[in-house]
This record gives C-alpha cells, sequence and structure tokens, in this order.
C-alpha cells in the first residue's frame, strides 16, 4: 500500500526531531536537503505569482467581479485577524504569563530601530521602480500589484491579442503547477532536515527544561489562543458561512499545513496551498489564485495574535499595567502591522517593535522572547496558511462555487 504524503510529512516530522534531539551534533550531514527543498519552493513562487494572478483576473472578465471578489476577501482576512488577535488579548489577560518573568535572561536586539524607520515606506514601496529587481528580490507586495495591473489592462485588450495572452499565461501557470508537483514529492526529505536543524540548534543553545521553566507558560498562552482560533473560530465559519464540513477541509489541506509548520514560511508554503485546493478541495483557479496569493502576504492571523500577546506578555514582565484604552491601541496596531510588514527585512521584529511603540513599552523587552520565537513561529505560521485555505473556500461560497469534495 503507497504511503500518503501527508503522513510521510509527518513521519519526516517525527525523524526530524529525534534526530535533531540526540544527534545535534550531526545535523549538518542532512541540513542540505532542508535547503535544497527550500530553494525549490522559493524558485517557483515569483512565476507562481504571475501566472495564478493574471490568469485568475483574466478568467473573472470584468472589473465589477474583481472588485466584489477584493472586498469580501479583504473583510474575511480583517475579520479573521481582528477575532484571533482578541482570543489572543482574552488569553494572555486570563492567564497573566508575564508576571514574575525573569528580566535577566533578556536578549539583545540588534538592527531593530533601523529597521522600524522603513515601516512608513512599505505602501509607498508597494509600486516598484524596476519590475525586475522587484521580481529578483521576492518582493511580494509589488508582484501582486504588478500581476493585478497586467490582467486588469489585458481584459481591456482587443480579442485577438487577449485570447494570444491569455493562453500563454495560461500554459504558464500550468507548467508552474507541474514543476511545483513534482518539488512537492520531495517535500517529506525536506521538513525532516529543517525540523532536524531547528531542534539542534535549541538543543545546542542551551537547556530546553530551563528554557521552557522560563518561557513555558508564555508558549502555553499563545499555542492555546492559535489552537482556539484554527480548531474553532475558523472551522466555525467553514461550517456555517461557507456550509462545508471542517474536518474533510483540514484534511485536504494537510500536505500545506505540515509543510508550513515546519519551514515557517507563508511564501514558501504558497505553491503547495495552491495545488491543494485546486486538486483536493475543489476550488476554481479564479479564487484560489486571487485569495491564496494575497493572503500569503498580508492575511496573517497568528502572526497578529503572536504580537498582541507578546506585547502584553512584555508589559507584565515589566510590570506595567495597560488600560482598556492602551489595549485597543495593541489591538489595532497588531492588526495594521502584520498586513503591513510583508517584504520588510526582520519583519517579526519590525511588527513587535510597532506594537510595543504604540503602548510605550521597551524595544528590550523583544529579547525577553527571542529564544522560543523560532518555534513559536512554526505555529503562528500554520495557523497564518489555514486561515488562508479556510478564506479561500468562504470566497469560493459566496461566488457560488460547487465544492462537493468538502461537503
Amino acid at each position: 500500500m503507497k504511503l500518503e504524503l501527508h503522513w510521510k510529512i509527518f513521519i519526516g516530522l517525527i525523524v526530524g526531531f529525534l534526530f535533531g534531539f540526540f544527534l545535534p551534533e550531526h545535523v549538518s550531514y542532512i541540513a542540505w536537503m532542508g535547503d535544497l527543498f527550500l530553494k525549490a519552493l522559493k524558485m517557483i513562487i515569483v512565476p507562481l505569482l504571475l501566472t495564478s494572478i493574471i490568469s485568475g483576473i483574466m478568467n473573472i472578465g470584468n472589473p465589477e467581479g474583481l472588485g466584489r471578489m477584493g472586498i469580501r476577501t479583504i473583510t474575511y482576512y480583517i475579520s479573521t485577524s481582528l477575532l484571533a488577535i482578541v482570543t489572543g488579548l482574552f488569553l494572555v489577560n486570563m492567564i497573566r504569563p508575564g508576571v514574575g518573568a525573569d528580566l535577566k535572561f533578556s536578549q539583545t536586539v540588534e538592527g531593530l530601530a533601523v529597521a522600524t524607520e522603513s515601516f512608513g515606506s512599505t505602501l509607498i514601496n508597494i509600486i516598484p521602480e524596476n519590475i525586475v529587481r522587484a521580481m529578483v528580490n521576492g518582493e511580494m507586495i509589488s508582484i501582486i500589484f504588478i500581476s493585478i495591473l497586467s490582467g486588469l489592462f489585458a481584459t481591456k485588450l482587443d480579442e485577438k491579442y487577449k485570447n494570444v495572452i491569455q493562453n500563454g499565461i495560461q500554459a504558464g501557470f500550468e507548467l508552474t503547477m507541474k514543476v511545483t508537483q513534482w518539488v512537492i514529492g520531495f517535500t517529506h526529505w525536506g521538513v525532516m532536515a529543517i525540523i532536524a536543524v531547528v531542534v539542534s540548534k535549541t538543543v545546542q543553545e542551551g537547556s530546553i527544561t530551563d528554557l521552557f521553566q522560563r518561557l513555558g507558560l508564555y508558549m502555553i498562552t499563545v499555542i492555546a489562543a492559535l489552537a482556539i482560533h484554527a480548531f474553532i473560530t475558523l472551522p466555525l465559519l467553514l461550517k456555517f458561512i461557507a456550509r462545508v464540513r471542517p474536518i474533510r477541509h483540514f484534511h485536504a489541506m494537510s500536505t500545506p499545513l505540515l509543510t508550513a509548520f515546519s519551514t515557517a514560511s507563508s511564501s514558501a508554503t504558497l505553491p503547495l496551498s495552491m495545488e491543494a485546493m485546486e486538486h483536493n478541495a475543489g476550488v476554481s483557479n479564479k479564487v484560489t489564485s486571487f485569495v491564496l496569493p494575497m493572503g500569503s502576504t498580508i492575511n496573517m492571523d497568528g502572526t497578529a495574535l503572536y504580537e498582541c500577546v507578546a506585547a502584553m506578555f512584555i508589559a507584565q514582565a515589566y510590570g506595567i499595567e495597560l488600560t482598556i484604552a492602551q489595549q485597543v491601541i495593541v489591538v489595532f496596531t497588531s492588526l495594521l502591522a502584520s498586513i503591513g510588514a510583508a517584504g520588510i527585512p526582520m519583519a517579526g521584529l519590525v511588527m513587535m517593535s510597532v506594537v510595543l511603540t504604540a503602548v510605550g513599552l521597551p524595544l528590550e523587552g523583544v529579547g525577553l522572547i527571542l529564544a522560543v520565537d523560532r518555534i513559536l513561529d512554526m505555529f503562528r505560521t500554520s495557523v497564518n496558511v489555514w486561515s488562508d485555505c479556510c478564506g479561500a473556500v468562504v470566497i469560493a461560497r459566496s461566488e457560488k462555487e460547487k465544492l462537493p469534495k468538502l461537503e
């Protein structure tokens, strides 16, 4: 009997964890597999974004249809991110993991102030000075902007030119998906190596027991809030708004979700998410090619939740009681930061610094949580990808698509 890919990936996760934990000094022998896998995924992203978005917009066929879908997509993104943040805020106020935290274990964070200055220019940088440079540098928001613009104006060309472009773009998309399916076949090997590297670094940096004693309650708070959002809030949206079975959709998305967990990268997981949405869930390319690329860049439920919890933890650790008004500011800055930080170097730290600065908390507080940031990044990225995939189903249903595979 042939083992399904998601089971291979799960086994790869377990083997990678055991390898990294018991043989941390030998991880270098397999680390190259993870590097190659990530490079292969990132190689696909730009052609996939360009061809899928342009193809999707041309399939929609008119600006009115695109505008309708765009408004629904943005509404979903903002709503689910706010629900995630409020969940995190409730739990962190109830558990209060920062009370009594040891400030001596704060780590130095370099380059935070410099990175923060670039946050305000994010909107301006959506329009690239050089299209080729934007593609080479992997500037996701700029690439999405170029793709949407190209797709919109391609629909206004004469029919003979439009058909040529549409056929060429569709052929490019199909070719990219063939390459994607080939890369997906090696996912379990890449996941095994990536997890082994992460675990070995954690083991070599010091006592894991000591780490969990100092930050265990904080980690539990973040993971519990993420779990509530992923396994209660989003499934309820699938059940009552999209009218599909959440369990079936979760099973259909198992490969991209496990990959997101191991790579901690929404962008790197995008090719797998698109492939799974179309082939496993049955969502049309028209919806998938518009909703998922946008979501991988600006819809970050897990990250927004994490920023809110981390800011509250830092405030509690320093003995600072935030007022209701300040907590509302934390909620909205977490939302805005999660949307606006895409493409900025040190994005996670930039997002955190924006939230902390908004309520007058010390930037040095970021050093308190750096030790477990990579571990929690795996969980929040999985939630980011899961929210994108749920969003695609919700939007597909709003566009009157039938999804028999999920019913």
